[in-house]
Parts: structure tokens; C-alpha cells; sequence
């Protein structure tokens, strides 16, 4: 393996546990998601652990990994001079079917609009971090053919999102969902190989989250209260779609300065 493609492999790997670390500390340590009354500890996990490392830090990883040789930006998601529209339609349209698919809990679109606002910034960290970053790199990294190298990077990717899991609070922390939800990365893993287009991936990957947060609440008889908008779960979904987009323009797709080629 070229010393370029090492070290990228390295950053992106450390950038994944350190994110996990965050996580752990931040919410499965004190359960943070457990707690519905803290939400200022809500907060913190949310702008530490997602928007700053999982998106933010991710990205610029991400940018010094391109520029320095170690990755391709072809394999990143972030190939095209824009996102398709086309892909972002075809994640949506997936998303949904597989949420009614699933058996939904509710087709109320106000619950399933606060449902994805509410798992919406954990969404954009998981694919920017499992499969944009550690997915991306590993795909150049690993040889052979252009399928058996995406293959490999999609196994590795939803490992590392199945991994992570053990970071959170119960019952996401425990062997047997570390390994469904493995198996549920590797749909993820399908899809953005195939649409290779980040915007596309994360509107498809957070329907996945959606299923299971509107189950949580069916269960504990609390869907009644999601039939509302939830002003502070639209917002901070918004604000972390627009970090999002602005650490795409500033960071991961800014032309190159000559001297930055140097």
C-alpha cells in the first residue's frame, strides 16, 4: 500500500474513534438519550460529538486526504461539481418504501417529519464518517477490481457503523444490535457505492433511523406528542443540513490554491 494511502487510511480511522470516543462520553457514558429531560446535555452531544467532529472534523480529514494524494474525491460522494438530484429523489423515494415496508407505526407526515429532523445530525455524522471517510479511502486502498475494492470498503464501512453503536446508550450497546445494525450498514453501503453521492446517501440512510424512532415511540405511547412540530428538532436538523452544505463548498469541493498542490 502506497505511504500516501497508509497515512490517509490512519487519519481516517483515527478521526472515526475519536468521534466514537466523543459519543461514548458525551452519550452512552451519563445515557444522555435515556435522560429526556437533559437536554442541554442533548446539546453538547449533538454539536461536539456530530456537528463538529462527525461533520466538520470529518470533512476536513476528508479535504487534507484528497489533496494530499491519499484518496480519491471520485470515491468520497463528493465527485460530481454537484449532488444528483436524480439520486436524492431515488434515496427518498427507497427510504419510504422501506419504512412502510418495515410495517410503519405511523404514516402521519408530521410524525415522520419530526422523526427524521430528530435523527437527521446523527445521520449525517454516521455517513460522512463510516462511509464517505473510512468507505472512501478504503475503496482506493483496497486492490483488485472497481467491485471487489467497493465491496471491501462496504463491508469495512458497515462494520465501523455497527461498531460504533456500542458508544450509545442501551440497548444500542450490546452484541446483538451491533450486529443488525452492521447488516442494516450494508444496505447504506449498497446504495452510496452505487449512487456514490453523499447528499443521496444521507437522505436514504436517515429513514433507517426514522423506523426506529417512531417504533420507540408507538411503544411507549408518546406519538401523540410528534404530531406537532417539534421546533427545536426541525431546527437543529436545518442547522446541521446547512453546516453540512457549507463545509461542502469551503472545504471538501473549494477549488485548490496552486501552492496547496505544492
Amino acid at each position: 500500500m502506497p505511504v500516501k494511502v497508509r497515512n490517509a487510511t490512519s487519519l481516517a480511522l483515527a478521526l472515526y474513534v475519536t468521534w466514537t470516543a466523543a459519543t461514548w462520553f458525551l452519550e452512552g457514558r451519563i445515557e444522555t438519550l435515556l435522560r429526556p429531560g437533559a437536554v442541554v446535555d442533548r446539546l453538547v452531544y449533538v454539536v461536539i460529538a456530530n456537528l463538529a467532529i462527525g461533520i466538520v472534523g470529518a470533512l476536513l480529514v476528508l479535504r487534507f486526504t484528497i489533496s494530499s494524494g491519499g484518496a480519491n474525491q471520485e470515491h468520497t460522494g463528493f465527485g460530481r461539481r454537484l449532488p444528483s438530484i436524480p439520486w436524492i429523489v431515488t434515496g427518498i423515494a427507497l427510504g419510504f418504501a422501506l419504512y412502510f415496508i418495515q410495517g410503519a407505526a405511523s404514516k402521519n407526515p408530521m410524525v415522520i417529519l419530526n422523526a427524521y429532523a430528530q435523527v437527521f445530525a446523527v445521520s449525517v455524522a454516521e455517513v460522512l464518517v463510516c462511509w464517505v471517510l473510512v468507505g472512501g479511502v478504503l475503496k482506493g486502498a483496497f486492490g483488485g477490481s472497481r467491485w471487489a475494492s467497493a465491496a471491501g470498503a462496504a463491508v469495512v464501512a458497515s462494520l465501523t457503523f455497527g461498531i460504533y453503536h456500542i458508544a450509545h446508550s442501551p440497548p444500542f450497546d450490546t452484541v446483538g444490535m451491533v450486529v443488525i445494525l452492521t447488516v442494516v450498514g450494508l444496505l447504506t453501503s449498497a446504495f452510496f457505492f452505487a449512487s456514490r453521492d453523499v447528499y443521496a446517501t444521507i437522505a436514504f440512510h436517515n429513514f433507517l433511523g426514522v423506523y426506529g424512532v417512531v417504533q420507540a415511540l408507538a411503544a411507549a405511547d408518546k406519538l401523540g406528542g410528534f404530531a406537532a412540530p417539534q421546533v427545536p428538532l426541525l431546527a437543529t436538523a436545518i442547522v446541521s443540513f446547512l453546516i453540512l452544505v457549507a463545509a461542502d463548498v469551503l472545504i471538501v469541493r473549494r477549488p485548490q490554491r496552486p501552492q496547496d498542490l505544492c
